[in-house]
């Protein structure tokens, strides 16, 4: 309930937003190995993940799981800002002290909104590199909705900058001077070891030791070419110009192939539901499925979303 003294709740995103057009399709887990260690590399998620999650015990689960939410807060249209709050509250127990002393608590606005503004370069990046780049013009659009979503969540807007030029130069300083290479990064990128995902767990191991290298190796060299120059350098990779071509390759193979994908298939099932919606259709809350929930032990965790399938 709200008192006469609270903000209003901004509205929620719907069909005609970019937003809606551009966050949850599938061509974004092209961009999971980028995300995730763009987020760790802040200071305080860093120690956060290292010291709270138990990321790396289940990466293919959690991210599978994680995904159900953070599209809900875009899609799910009057019950957004209450998935919103979910999000927000899975984060009020994750603070401590990091190991140079330094104090941290993942509802600090500067921590919280590091993390949205990577989820705000994920389309653009989608765009960029494998599909059809975003005008100046959309790009404000969509910085301008991507507040918009951000205000459901409850936490200060006090580090948003004002718009897109402002929104560029931020990303560029926290890419600079802020991000580190630390060890919730790193343990992101090195996937040589990473399980099969749960969808796979009918093919025998034998078979996904042979094939997990081939199949890993990609995902980080695409991470590396996306990464802005500071970043590269702050993790001692190197991008030769052979490189830049070969991924600009791939992309324009990604962006001819993504048409011939029928418009509901390009989307996760949280976002799919949201378009019937739209269209008229009834249909019910989609959560992520059993085989993604964490271990029956941390399921009253109030840190997981774990919901009731």
């Amino acid at each position: 309930m709200t008192t006469p003294g609270d903000p209003p709740t901004p509205e929620p995103l719907g069909p005609s937003s970019l937003a809606w057009r551009y966050f949850s399709d599938w061509r974004g887990m092209l961009i999971g190995l980028w995300a995730g260690s763009m987020q760790n590399m802040h200071p305080a998620l860093g120690a956060g993940v290292e010291e709270h999650s138990h990321f790396f015990e289940e990466r293919w689960e959690r991210l599978l799981r994680s995904l159900y939410p953070i599209a809900g807060v875009i899609y799910d249209g009057p019950d957004a800002a209450r998935t919103a709050r979910e999000v927000r509250d899975y984060h009020v127990g994750i603070k401590g002290v990091d190991g140079q002393g330094r104090r941290y608590h993942a509802l600090d606005p500067d921590t919280f909104f590091w993390a949205h503004a990577t989820f705000v370069m994920v389309p653009v990046l989608v765009c960029q590199y494998f599909g059809r780049p975003l005008t100046e013009e959309q790009k404000e659009r969509f910085y301008a909705e991507s507040l918009q979503w951000y205000r459901l969540y409850g936490v200060s807007d006090r580090p948003a900058p004002a718009n897109w030029g402002a929104f560029t130069a931020y990303f560029e300083r926290m890419c600079a001077d802020v991000l580190e290479d630390n060890r919730a990064a790193r343990a992101v990128l090195d996937i040589r070891r990473i399980g099969k995902p749960p969808f796979m767990k009918w093919l025998p191991e034998v078979v996904w030791r042979v094939i997990r290298g081939p199949l890993t190796r990609p995902f980080v060299w695409l991470t590396v070419g996306m990464y802005p120059p500071a970043v590269r350098a702050k993790l001692g990779y190197r991008w030769s110009r052979r490189s830049a071509v070969g991924l600009w390759l791939v992309g324009r193979t990604v962006a001819l192939g993504w048409h011939l994908v029928p418009f509901e298939r390009r989307y996760h099932p949280r976002a799919r539901a949201a378009w019937r919606r739209a269209r008229g259709r009834a249909v019910g809350p989609v959560e992520t499925p059993r085989r993604n929930l964490p271990p029956v032990e941390r399921r009253g965790d109030g840190k997981h979303y774990a919901p009731d399938v």
